[in-house]
């Protein structure tokens, strides 16, 4: 590790010195944006016309090119979905240019005539790298017509989804605490609505969506599975746009323009956008409940969003952003003639403040002011009798408040650097619990709140030594303080592409990530009730290493895209719920004693390895790919299984996904998906029996002994049971394969257009497994009654219906 550590900073040290001592060059640098609303377009290349350099734009579409002097040259500025530009100019001294793109499709032999440049998967040293076209997410189907990042990164290779309907992700084997999901900087700690059938990510409001599951750069950290950086749109600068949206479950709302009237034939300084959405479930529910219970029961559930951001012009080299995103989501019950009520909420706010600053044509910085914070509870008032009344207050939360500093340096054309520095306070309470009972007068039990800091420190750079080597290498420096402990901890990462030919080439990559922050979830499912909590002196840092190669080739016939991977990944430290264990952590209400988290969890390790192929096409009328996935994944904890290595639930051996999108016409746009996975790895019941047990209660039969309860116990094993003891997860529920259906007609005119979607999810009405359980099957008179495994589906066909209008 030390000579690892010592190699990567000699490398860095004179790559600097190499650069210091290159002769004088000329630089062109300047901003990518959007034709119309001026959006700044992150990921356009900027490349010459007549040999294979260039540069991409980052986050806030800035780039810089630095080249020897020349009398003219010839720039090509390109993005997925913008029509391509050419600009010609004289080189003899530095220049900022900016260009606007059109969106908009392109001629397929255009297209391919472009791709001959930078921006192919072929070029690029990044490997494990997932990049959404967010135009593709909003054509695909989605169920009950919500659009959802989230489920459509789940249609990816390497990226497997839990239950049915569910939004999480489990990318490689890891599990949902090991993502690292980030709005705008901050990050998001639970991405569900609905109990987990949706994202909490309005796609309107999103500019780029990009999933990294392995290779990861040394800016990215404290996570060790993937990192899925999510970007809001900044806002239209010319005029005021809008967009309504209609579905059966939900409606939203986006607005955007400029803050200030711009001066004629310039573009304001200043924009914003806001962009809500709401479900009316409880509208509908309501009546339904109260007329089924005449009126003694209230009931209703629903969630929102609310995305909101600005940003100005100090200066044209000075910018600042102001973003946020607040929603929750809220589930209520409540007795009319009693009194008893249960309530359940959670949601999240964040809030970014960031500032860019261009100290030169070849130096850009951004600084961030972050907050993030996460809310969780659960109140119940329940009427005993009539002087005693019982009363729960539970809640639990993290809040985050983090300063962040980036720097990038475009020395030469060969050489992109990155440097920057992150520290985070974070603040646990993992649960703060209040019971009131006229037996037991009120009893409060909370758990401290817990204060820690976790930073890091990183510096990368991706070079390009010659028309073969592509090289990105770097080193992240990573630590934690707090709960009695203080980590510092290097992750070195390299990631490397060698140039077969112009249209192939060959990929590798190392990355080692700590991670300082644990979810505990006994449900696996995203349920709200999961506990975020610190590494303390009991539970050490989660650490990954995780090894890739593959091949990627363009197709440029097609426009396709080929990508084949395989990885290896080993987790140490992982961390699940004891046997038995409950999130409440409430053993006896009456006890002084405090109950620690720390004593329903323990420690274990995994592996993961597995082979990905993806075959994508971004653009043109026929767009969208083909994936397959063939993984392994293993968990081994002491305390569970005897021991003994286990599948997880998400465990899957094969995975298929096949997306096709089709612009039949200008007005008519057909989409299809169709997915395959095999089933999940459970423990179920095989048998239930009948015993007895003295008690005093008064469920119970007489016998020679006297009073008995009567119970019926259920029996845990699997097929395959060992000498020892029954084995974990032995059990695979069906395969899983679903087909959805769509179809948008768009009527566009000079000032809006309109679009109506139908879709089908589950179009041919698979009943897929949710989930088993062990029930008494009646019989005929005289027989005994069978115990059978029933198996619950929750998703029939669901057809749906959206309306959008935009100006």
């Amino acid at each position: 590790m030390r000579q690892t550590l010592y190699l990567l900073l000699c490398w860095l040290v004179l790559t600097v010195t190499a650069i210091a001592q290159s002769p004088t060059r000329t630089t062109i640098s300047g901003y990518v944006r959007e034709a119309g609303s001026r959006e700044a377009l992150l990921g356009a290349t900027v490349r010459l016309a007549d040999r294979p350099v260039g540069a991409q734009t980052n986050t806030f579409g800035f780039y810089s090119l630095t080249l020897p002097e020349a009398d003219s040259v010839t720039l090509i500025f390109s993005l997925v979905g913008y029509q391509s530009q050419t600009r010609t100019l004289s080189f003899r001294q530095s220049q900022t240019l900016s260009v606007d793109l059109v969106p908009g499709q392109q001629l397929d032999e255009v297209i391919i005539s472009e791709r001959r440049g930078q921006g192919r998967v072929s070029d690029s040293p990044q490997m494990s790298q997932i990049d959404l076209p967010i135009a593709q997410i909003k054509k695909i189907p989605a169920l009950l017509g919500e659009k959802d990042v989230l489920k459509v990164l789940q249609l990816m290779p390497g990226v497997q989804k839990g239950s049915e309907g569910q939004s999480g992700l489990y990318v490689r084997g890891g599990g949902p605490d090991q993502n690292l999901i980030v709005l705008d900087d901050a990050v998001v700690y639970n991405a569900s609505h609905l109990f987990g059938f949706f994202s909490v990510f309005n796609g309107d409001a999103l500019k780029s969506v990009e999933l990294t599951k392995g290779g990861f750069p040394a800016r990215f950290g404290g996570r060790l599975s993937s990192v899925l950086d999510l970007t809001m749109k900044d806002g239209a600068r010319d005029k005021l746009h809008g967009e309504v949206g209609i579905g059966l479950i939900a409606s939203r709302l986006l607005l955007e323009g400029p803050l200030n009237k711009p001066a004629p034939g310039k573009p304001s300084r200043s924009s914003f956008i806001v962009s809500a959405r709401r479900t009316y479930l409880d509208i509908v529910s309501a009546p339904i409940v109260k007329a089924q219970t005449n009126g003694e029961t209230s009931a209703g559930y629903y969630f929102y969003d609310l995305n909101a951001k600005i940003n100005y012009d100090l200066s044209p080299r000075d910018r600042v952003y102001v973003s946020g995103y607040f929603g929750r989501d809220r589930f209520y019950a409540s007795d009319n003639v009693d009194g008893t009520s249960v309530g359940m909420g959670w949601g999240n706010a964040t809030a970014t403040v960031r500032w860019n600053h261009q100290f030169s044509q070849k130096l850009f910085a951004n600084t961030s002011l972050i907050f993030s914070d996460y809310k969780f509870d659960i109140a119940a008032n329940q009427l005993i009798d009539a002087q005693s009344r019982f009363v729960l207050d539970y809640t639990s939360g993290i809040r985050d408040f983090s300063v962040k500093h980036d720097l990038d340096y475009y020395p030469v054309p060969t050489h992109a650097l990155r440097f920057g520095v992150q520290a985070t306070a974070h603040r646990f309470t993992p649960s703060a619990i209040v019971l009131q009972n006229n037996s037991l007068a009120n009893i409060r039990r909370e758990i401290d709140q817990i204060d820690v800091i976790e930073a890091g420190l990183y510096a990368e750079d991706t070079w390009k030594p010659d028309d073969h080597w592509r090289i990105n290498g770097g080193l992240r420096v990573s630590s934690f303080t707090g709960s009695g402990v203080s980590y510092v901890r290097p992750e070195p990462r390299l990631s490397l592409g060698y140039v077969i030919r112009p249209d192939l080439s060959l990929k590798a990559s190392y990355s080692l990530m700590n991670q300082y922050v644990h979810l505990l979830s006994n449900t696996g499912i995203g349920l709200p009730t999961d506990l975020w909590v610190p590494t303390t002196a009991r539970v050490k840092p989660q650490q990954s290493q995780q090894v890739a190669v593959g091949l990627a080739k363009d197709i440029a016939s097609t426009g396709f895209a080929l990508t084949l991977e395989g990885y290896y990944k080993r987790m140490d430290n992982i961390i699940n719920y004891r046997e038995g264990a409950s999130f409440l952590l409430i053993d006896d209400p009456t006890s002084a004693r405090r109950v620690q988290w720390e004593d329903n969890v323990t420690a274990g390790r995994g592996w993961s390895y597995g082979a990905e192929v993806l075959l994508q096409k971004k653009e043109g009328r026929f767009s969208g790919w083909v994936g397959y996935t063939l993984s392994w994944t293993q968990w081994q904890f002491a305390e569970l299984n005897g021991g003994r290595p286990f599948f997880p639930r998400y465990d899957r051996r094969h995975d298929i996904s096949v997306v096709g999108l089709y612009d039949l016409s200008p007005r008519i746009t057909l989409s299809a998906t169709w997915v395959y996975g095999t089933g999940q790895a459970l423990t179920v019941p095989t048998a239930r029996y009948r015993a007895y047990g003295l008690s005093n209660g008064i469920d119970y039969i007489k016998n020679d002994q006297g009073a008995v309860t009567n119970v019926q116990p259920t029996l845990y094993t699997s097929v395959g049971v060992r000498d020892f003891g029954p084995e974990k997860n032995t059990f695979r529920s069906e395969p899983y394969h679903r087909l959805d259906l769509g179809v948008q007609f768009h009527r566009k005119r000079p000032t809006h257009e309109s679009v109506w979607e139908f879709s089908a999810y589950n179009a041919y009405n698979r009943r897929n497994p949710f989930f088993y359980n062990i029930e008494s099957k009646r019989q005929p008179v005289g027989q005994p009654d069978m115990t059978a495994l029933y198996k619950y589906s929750v998703f029939p066909i669901v057809p749906s219906v959206s309306y959008a209008y935009k100006f």
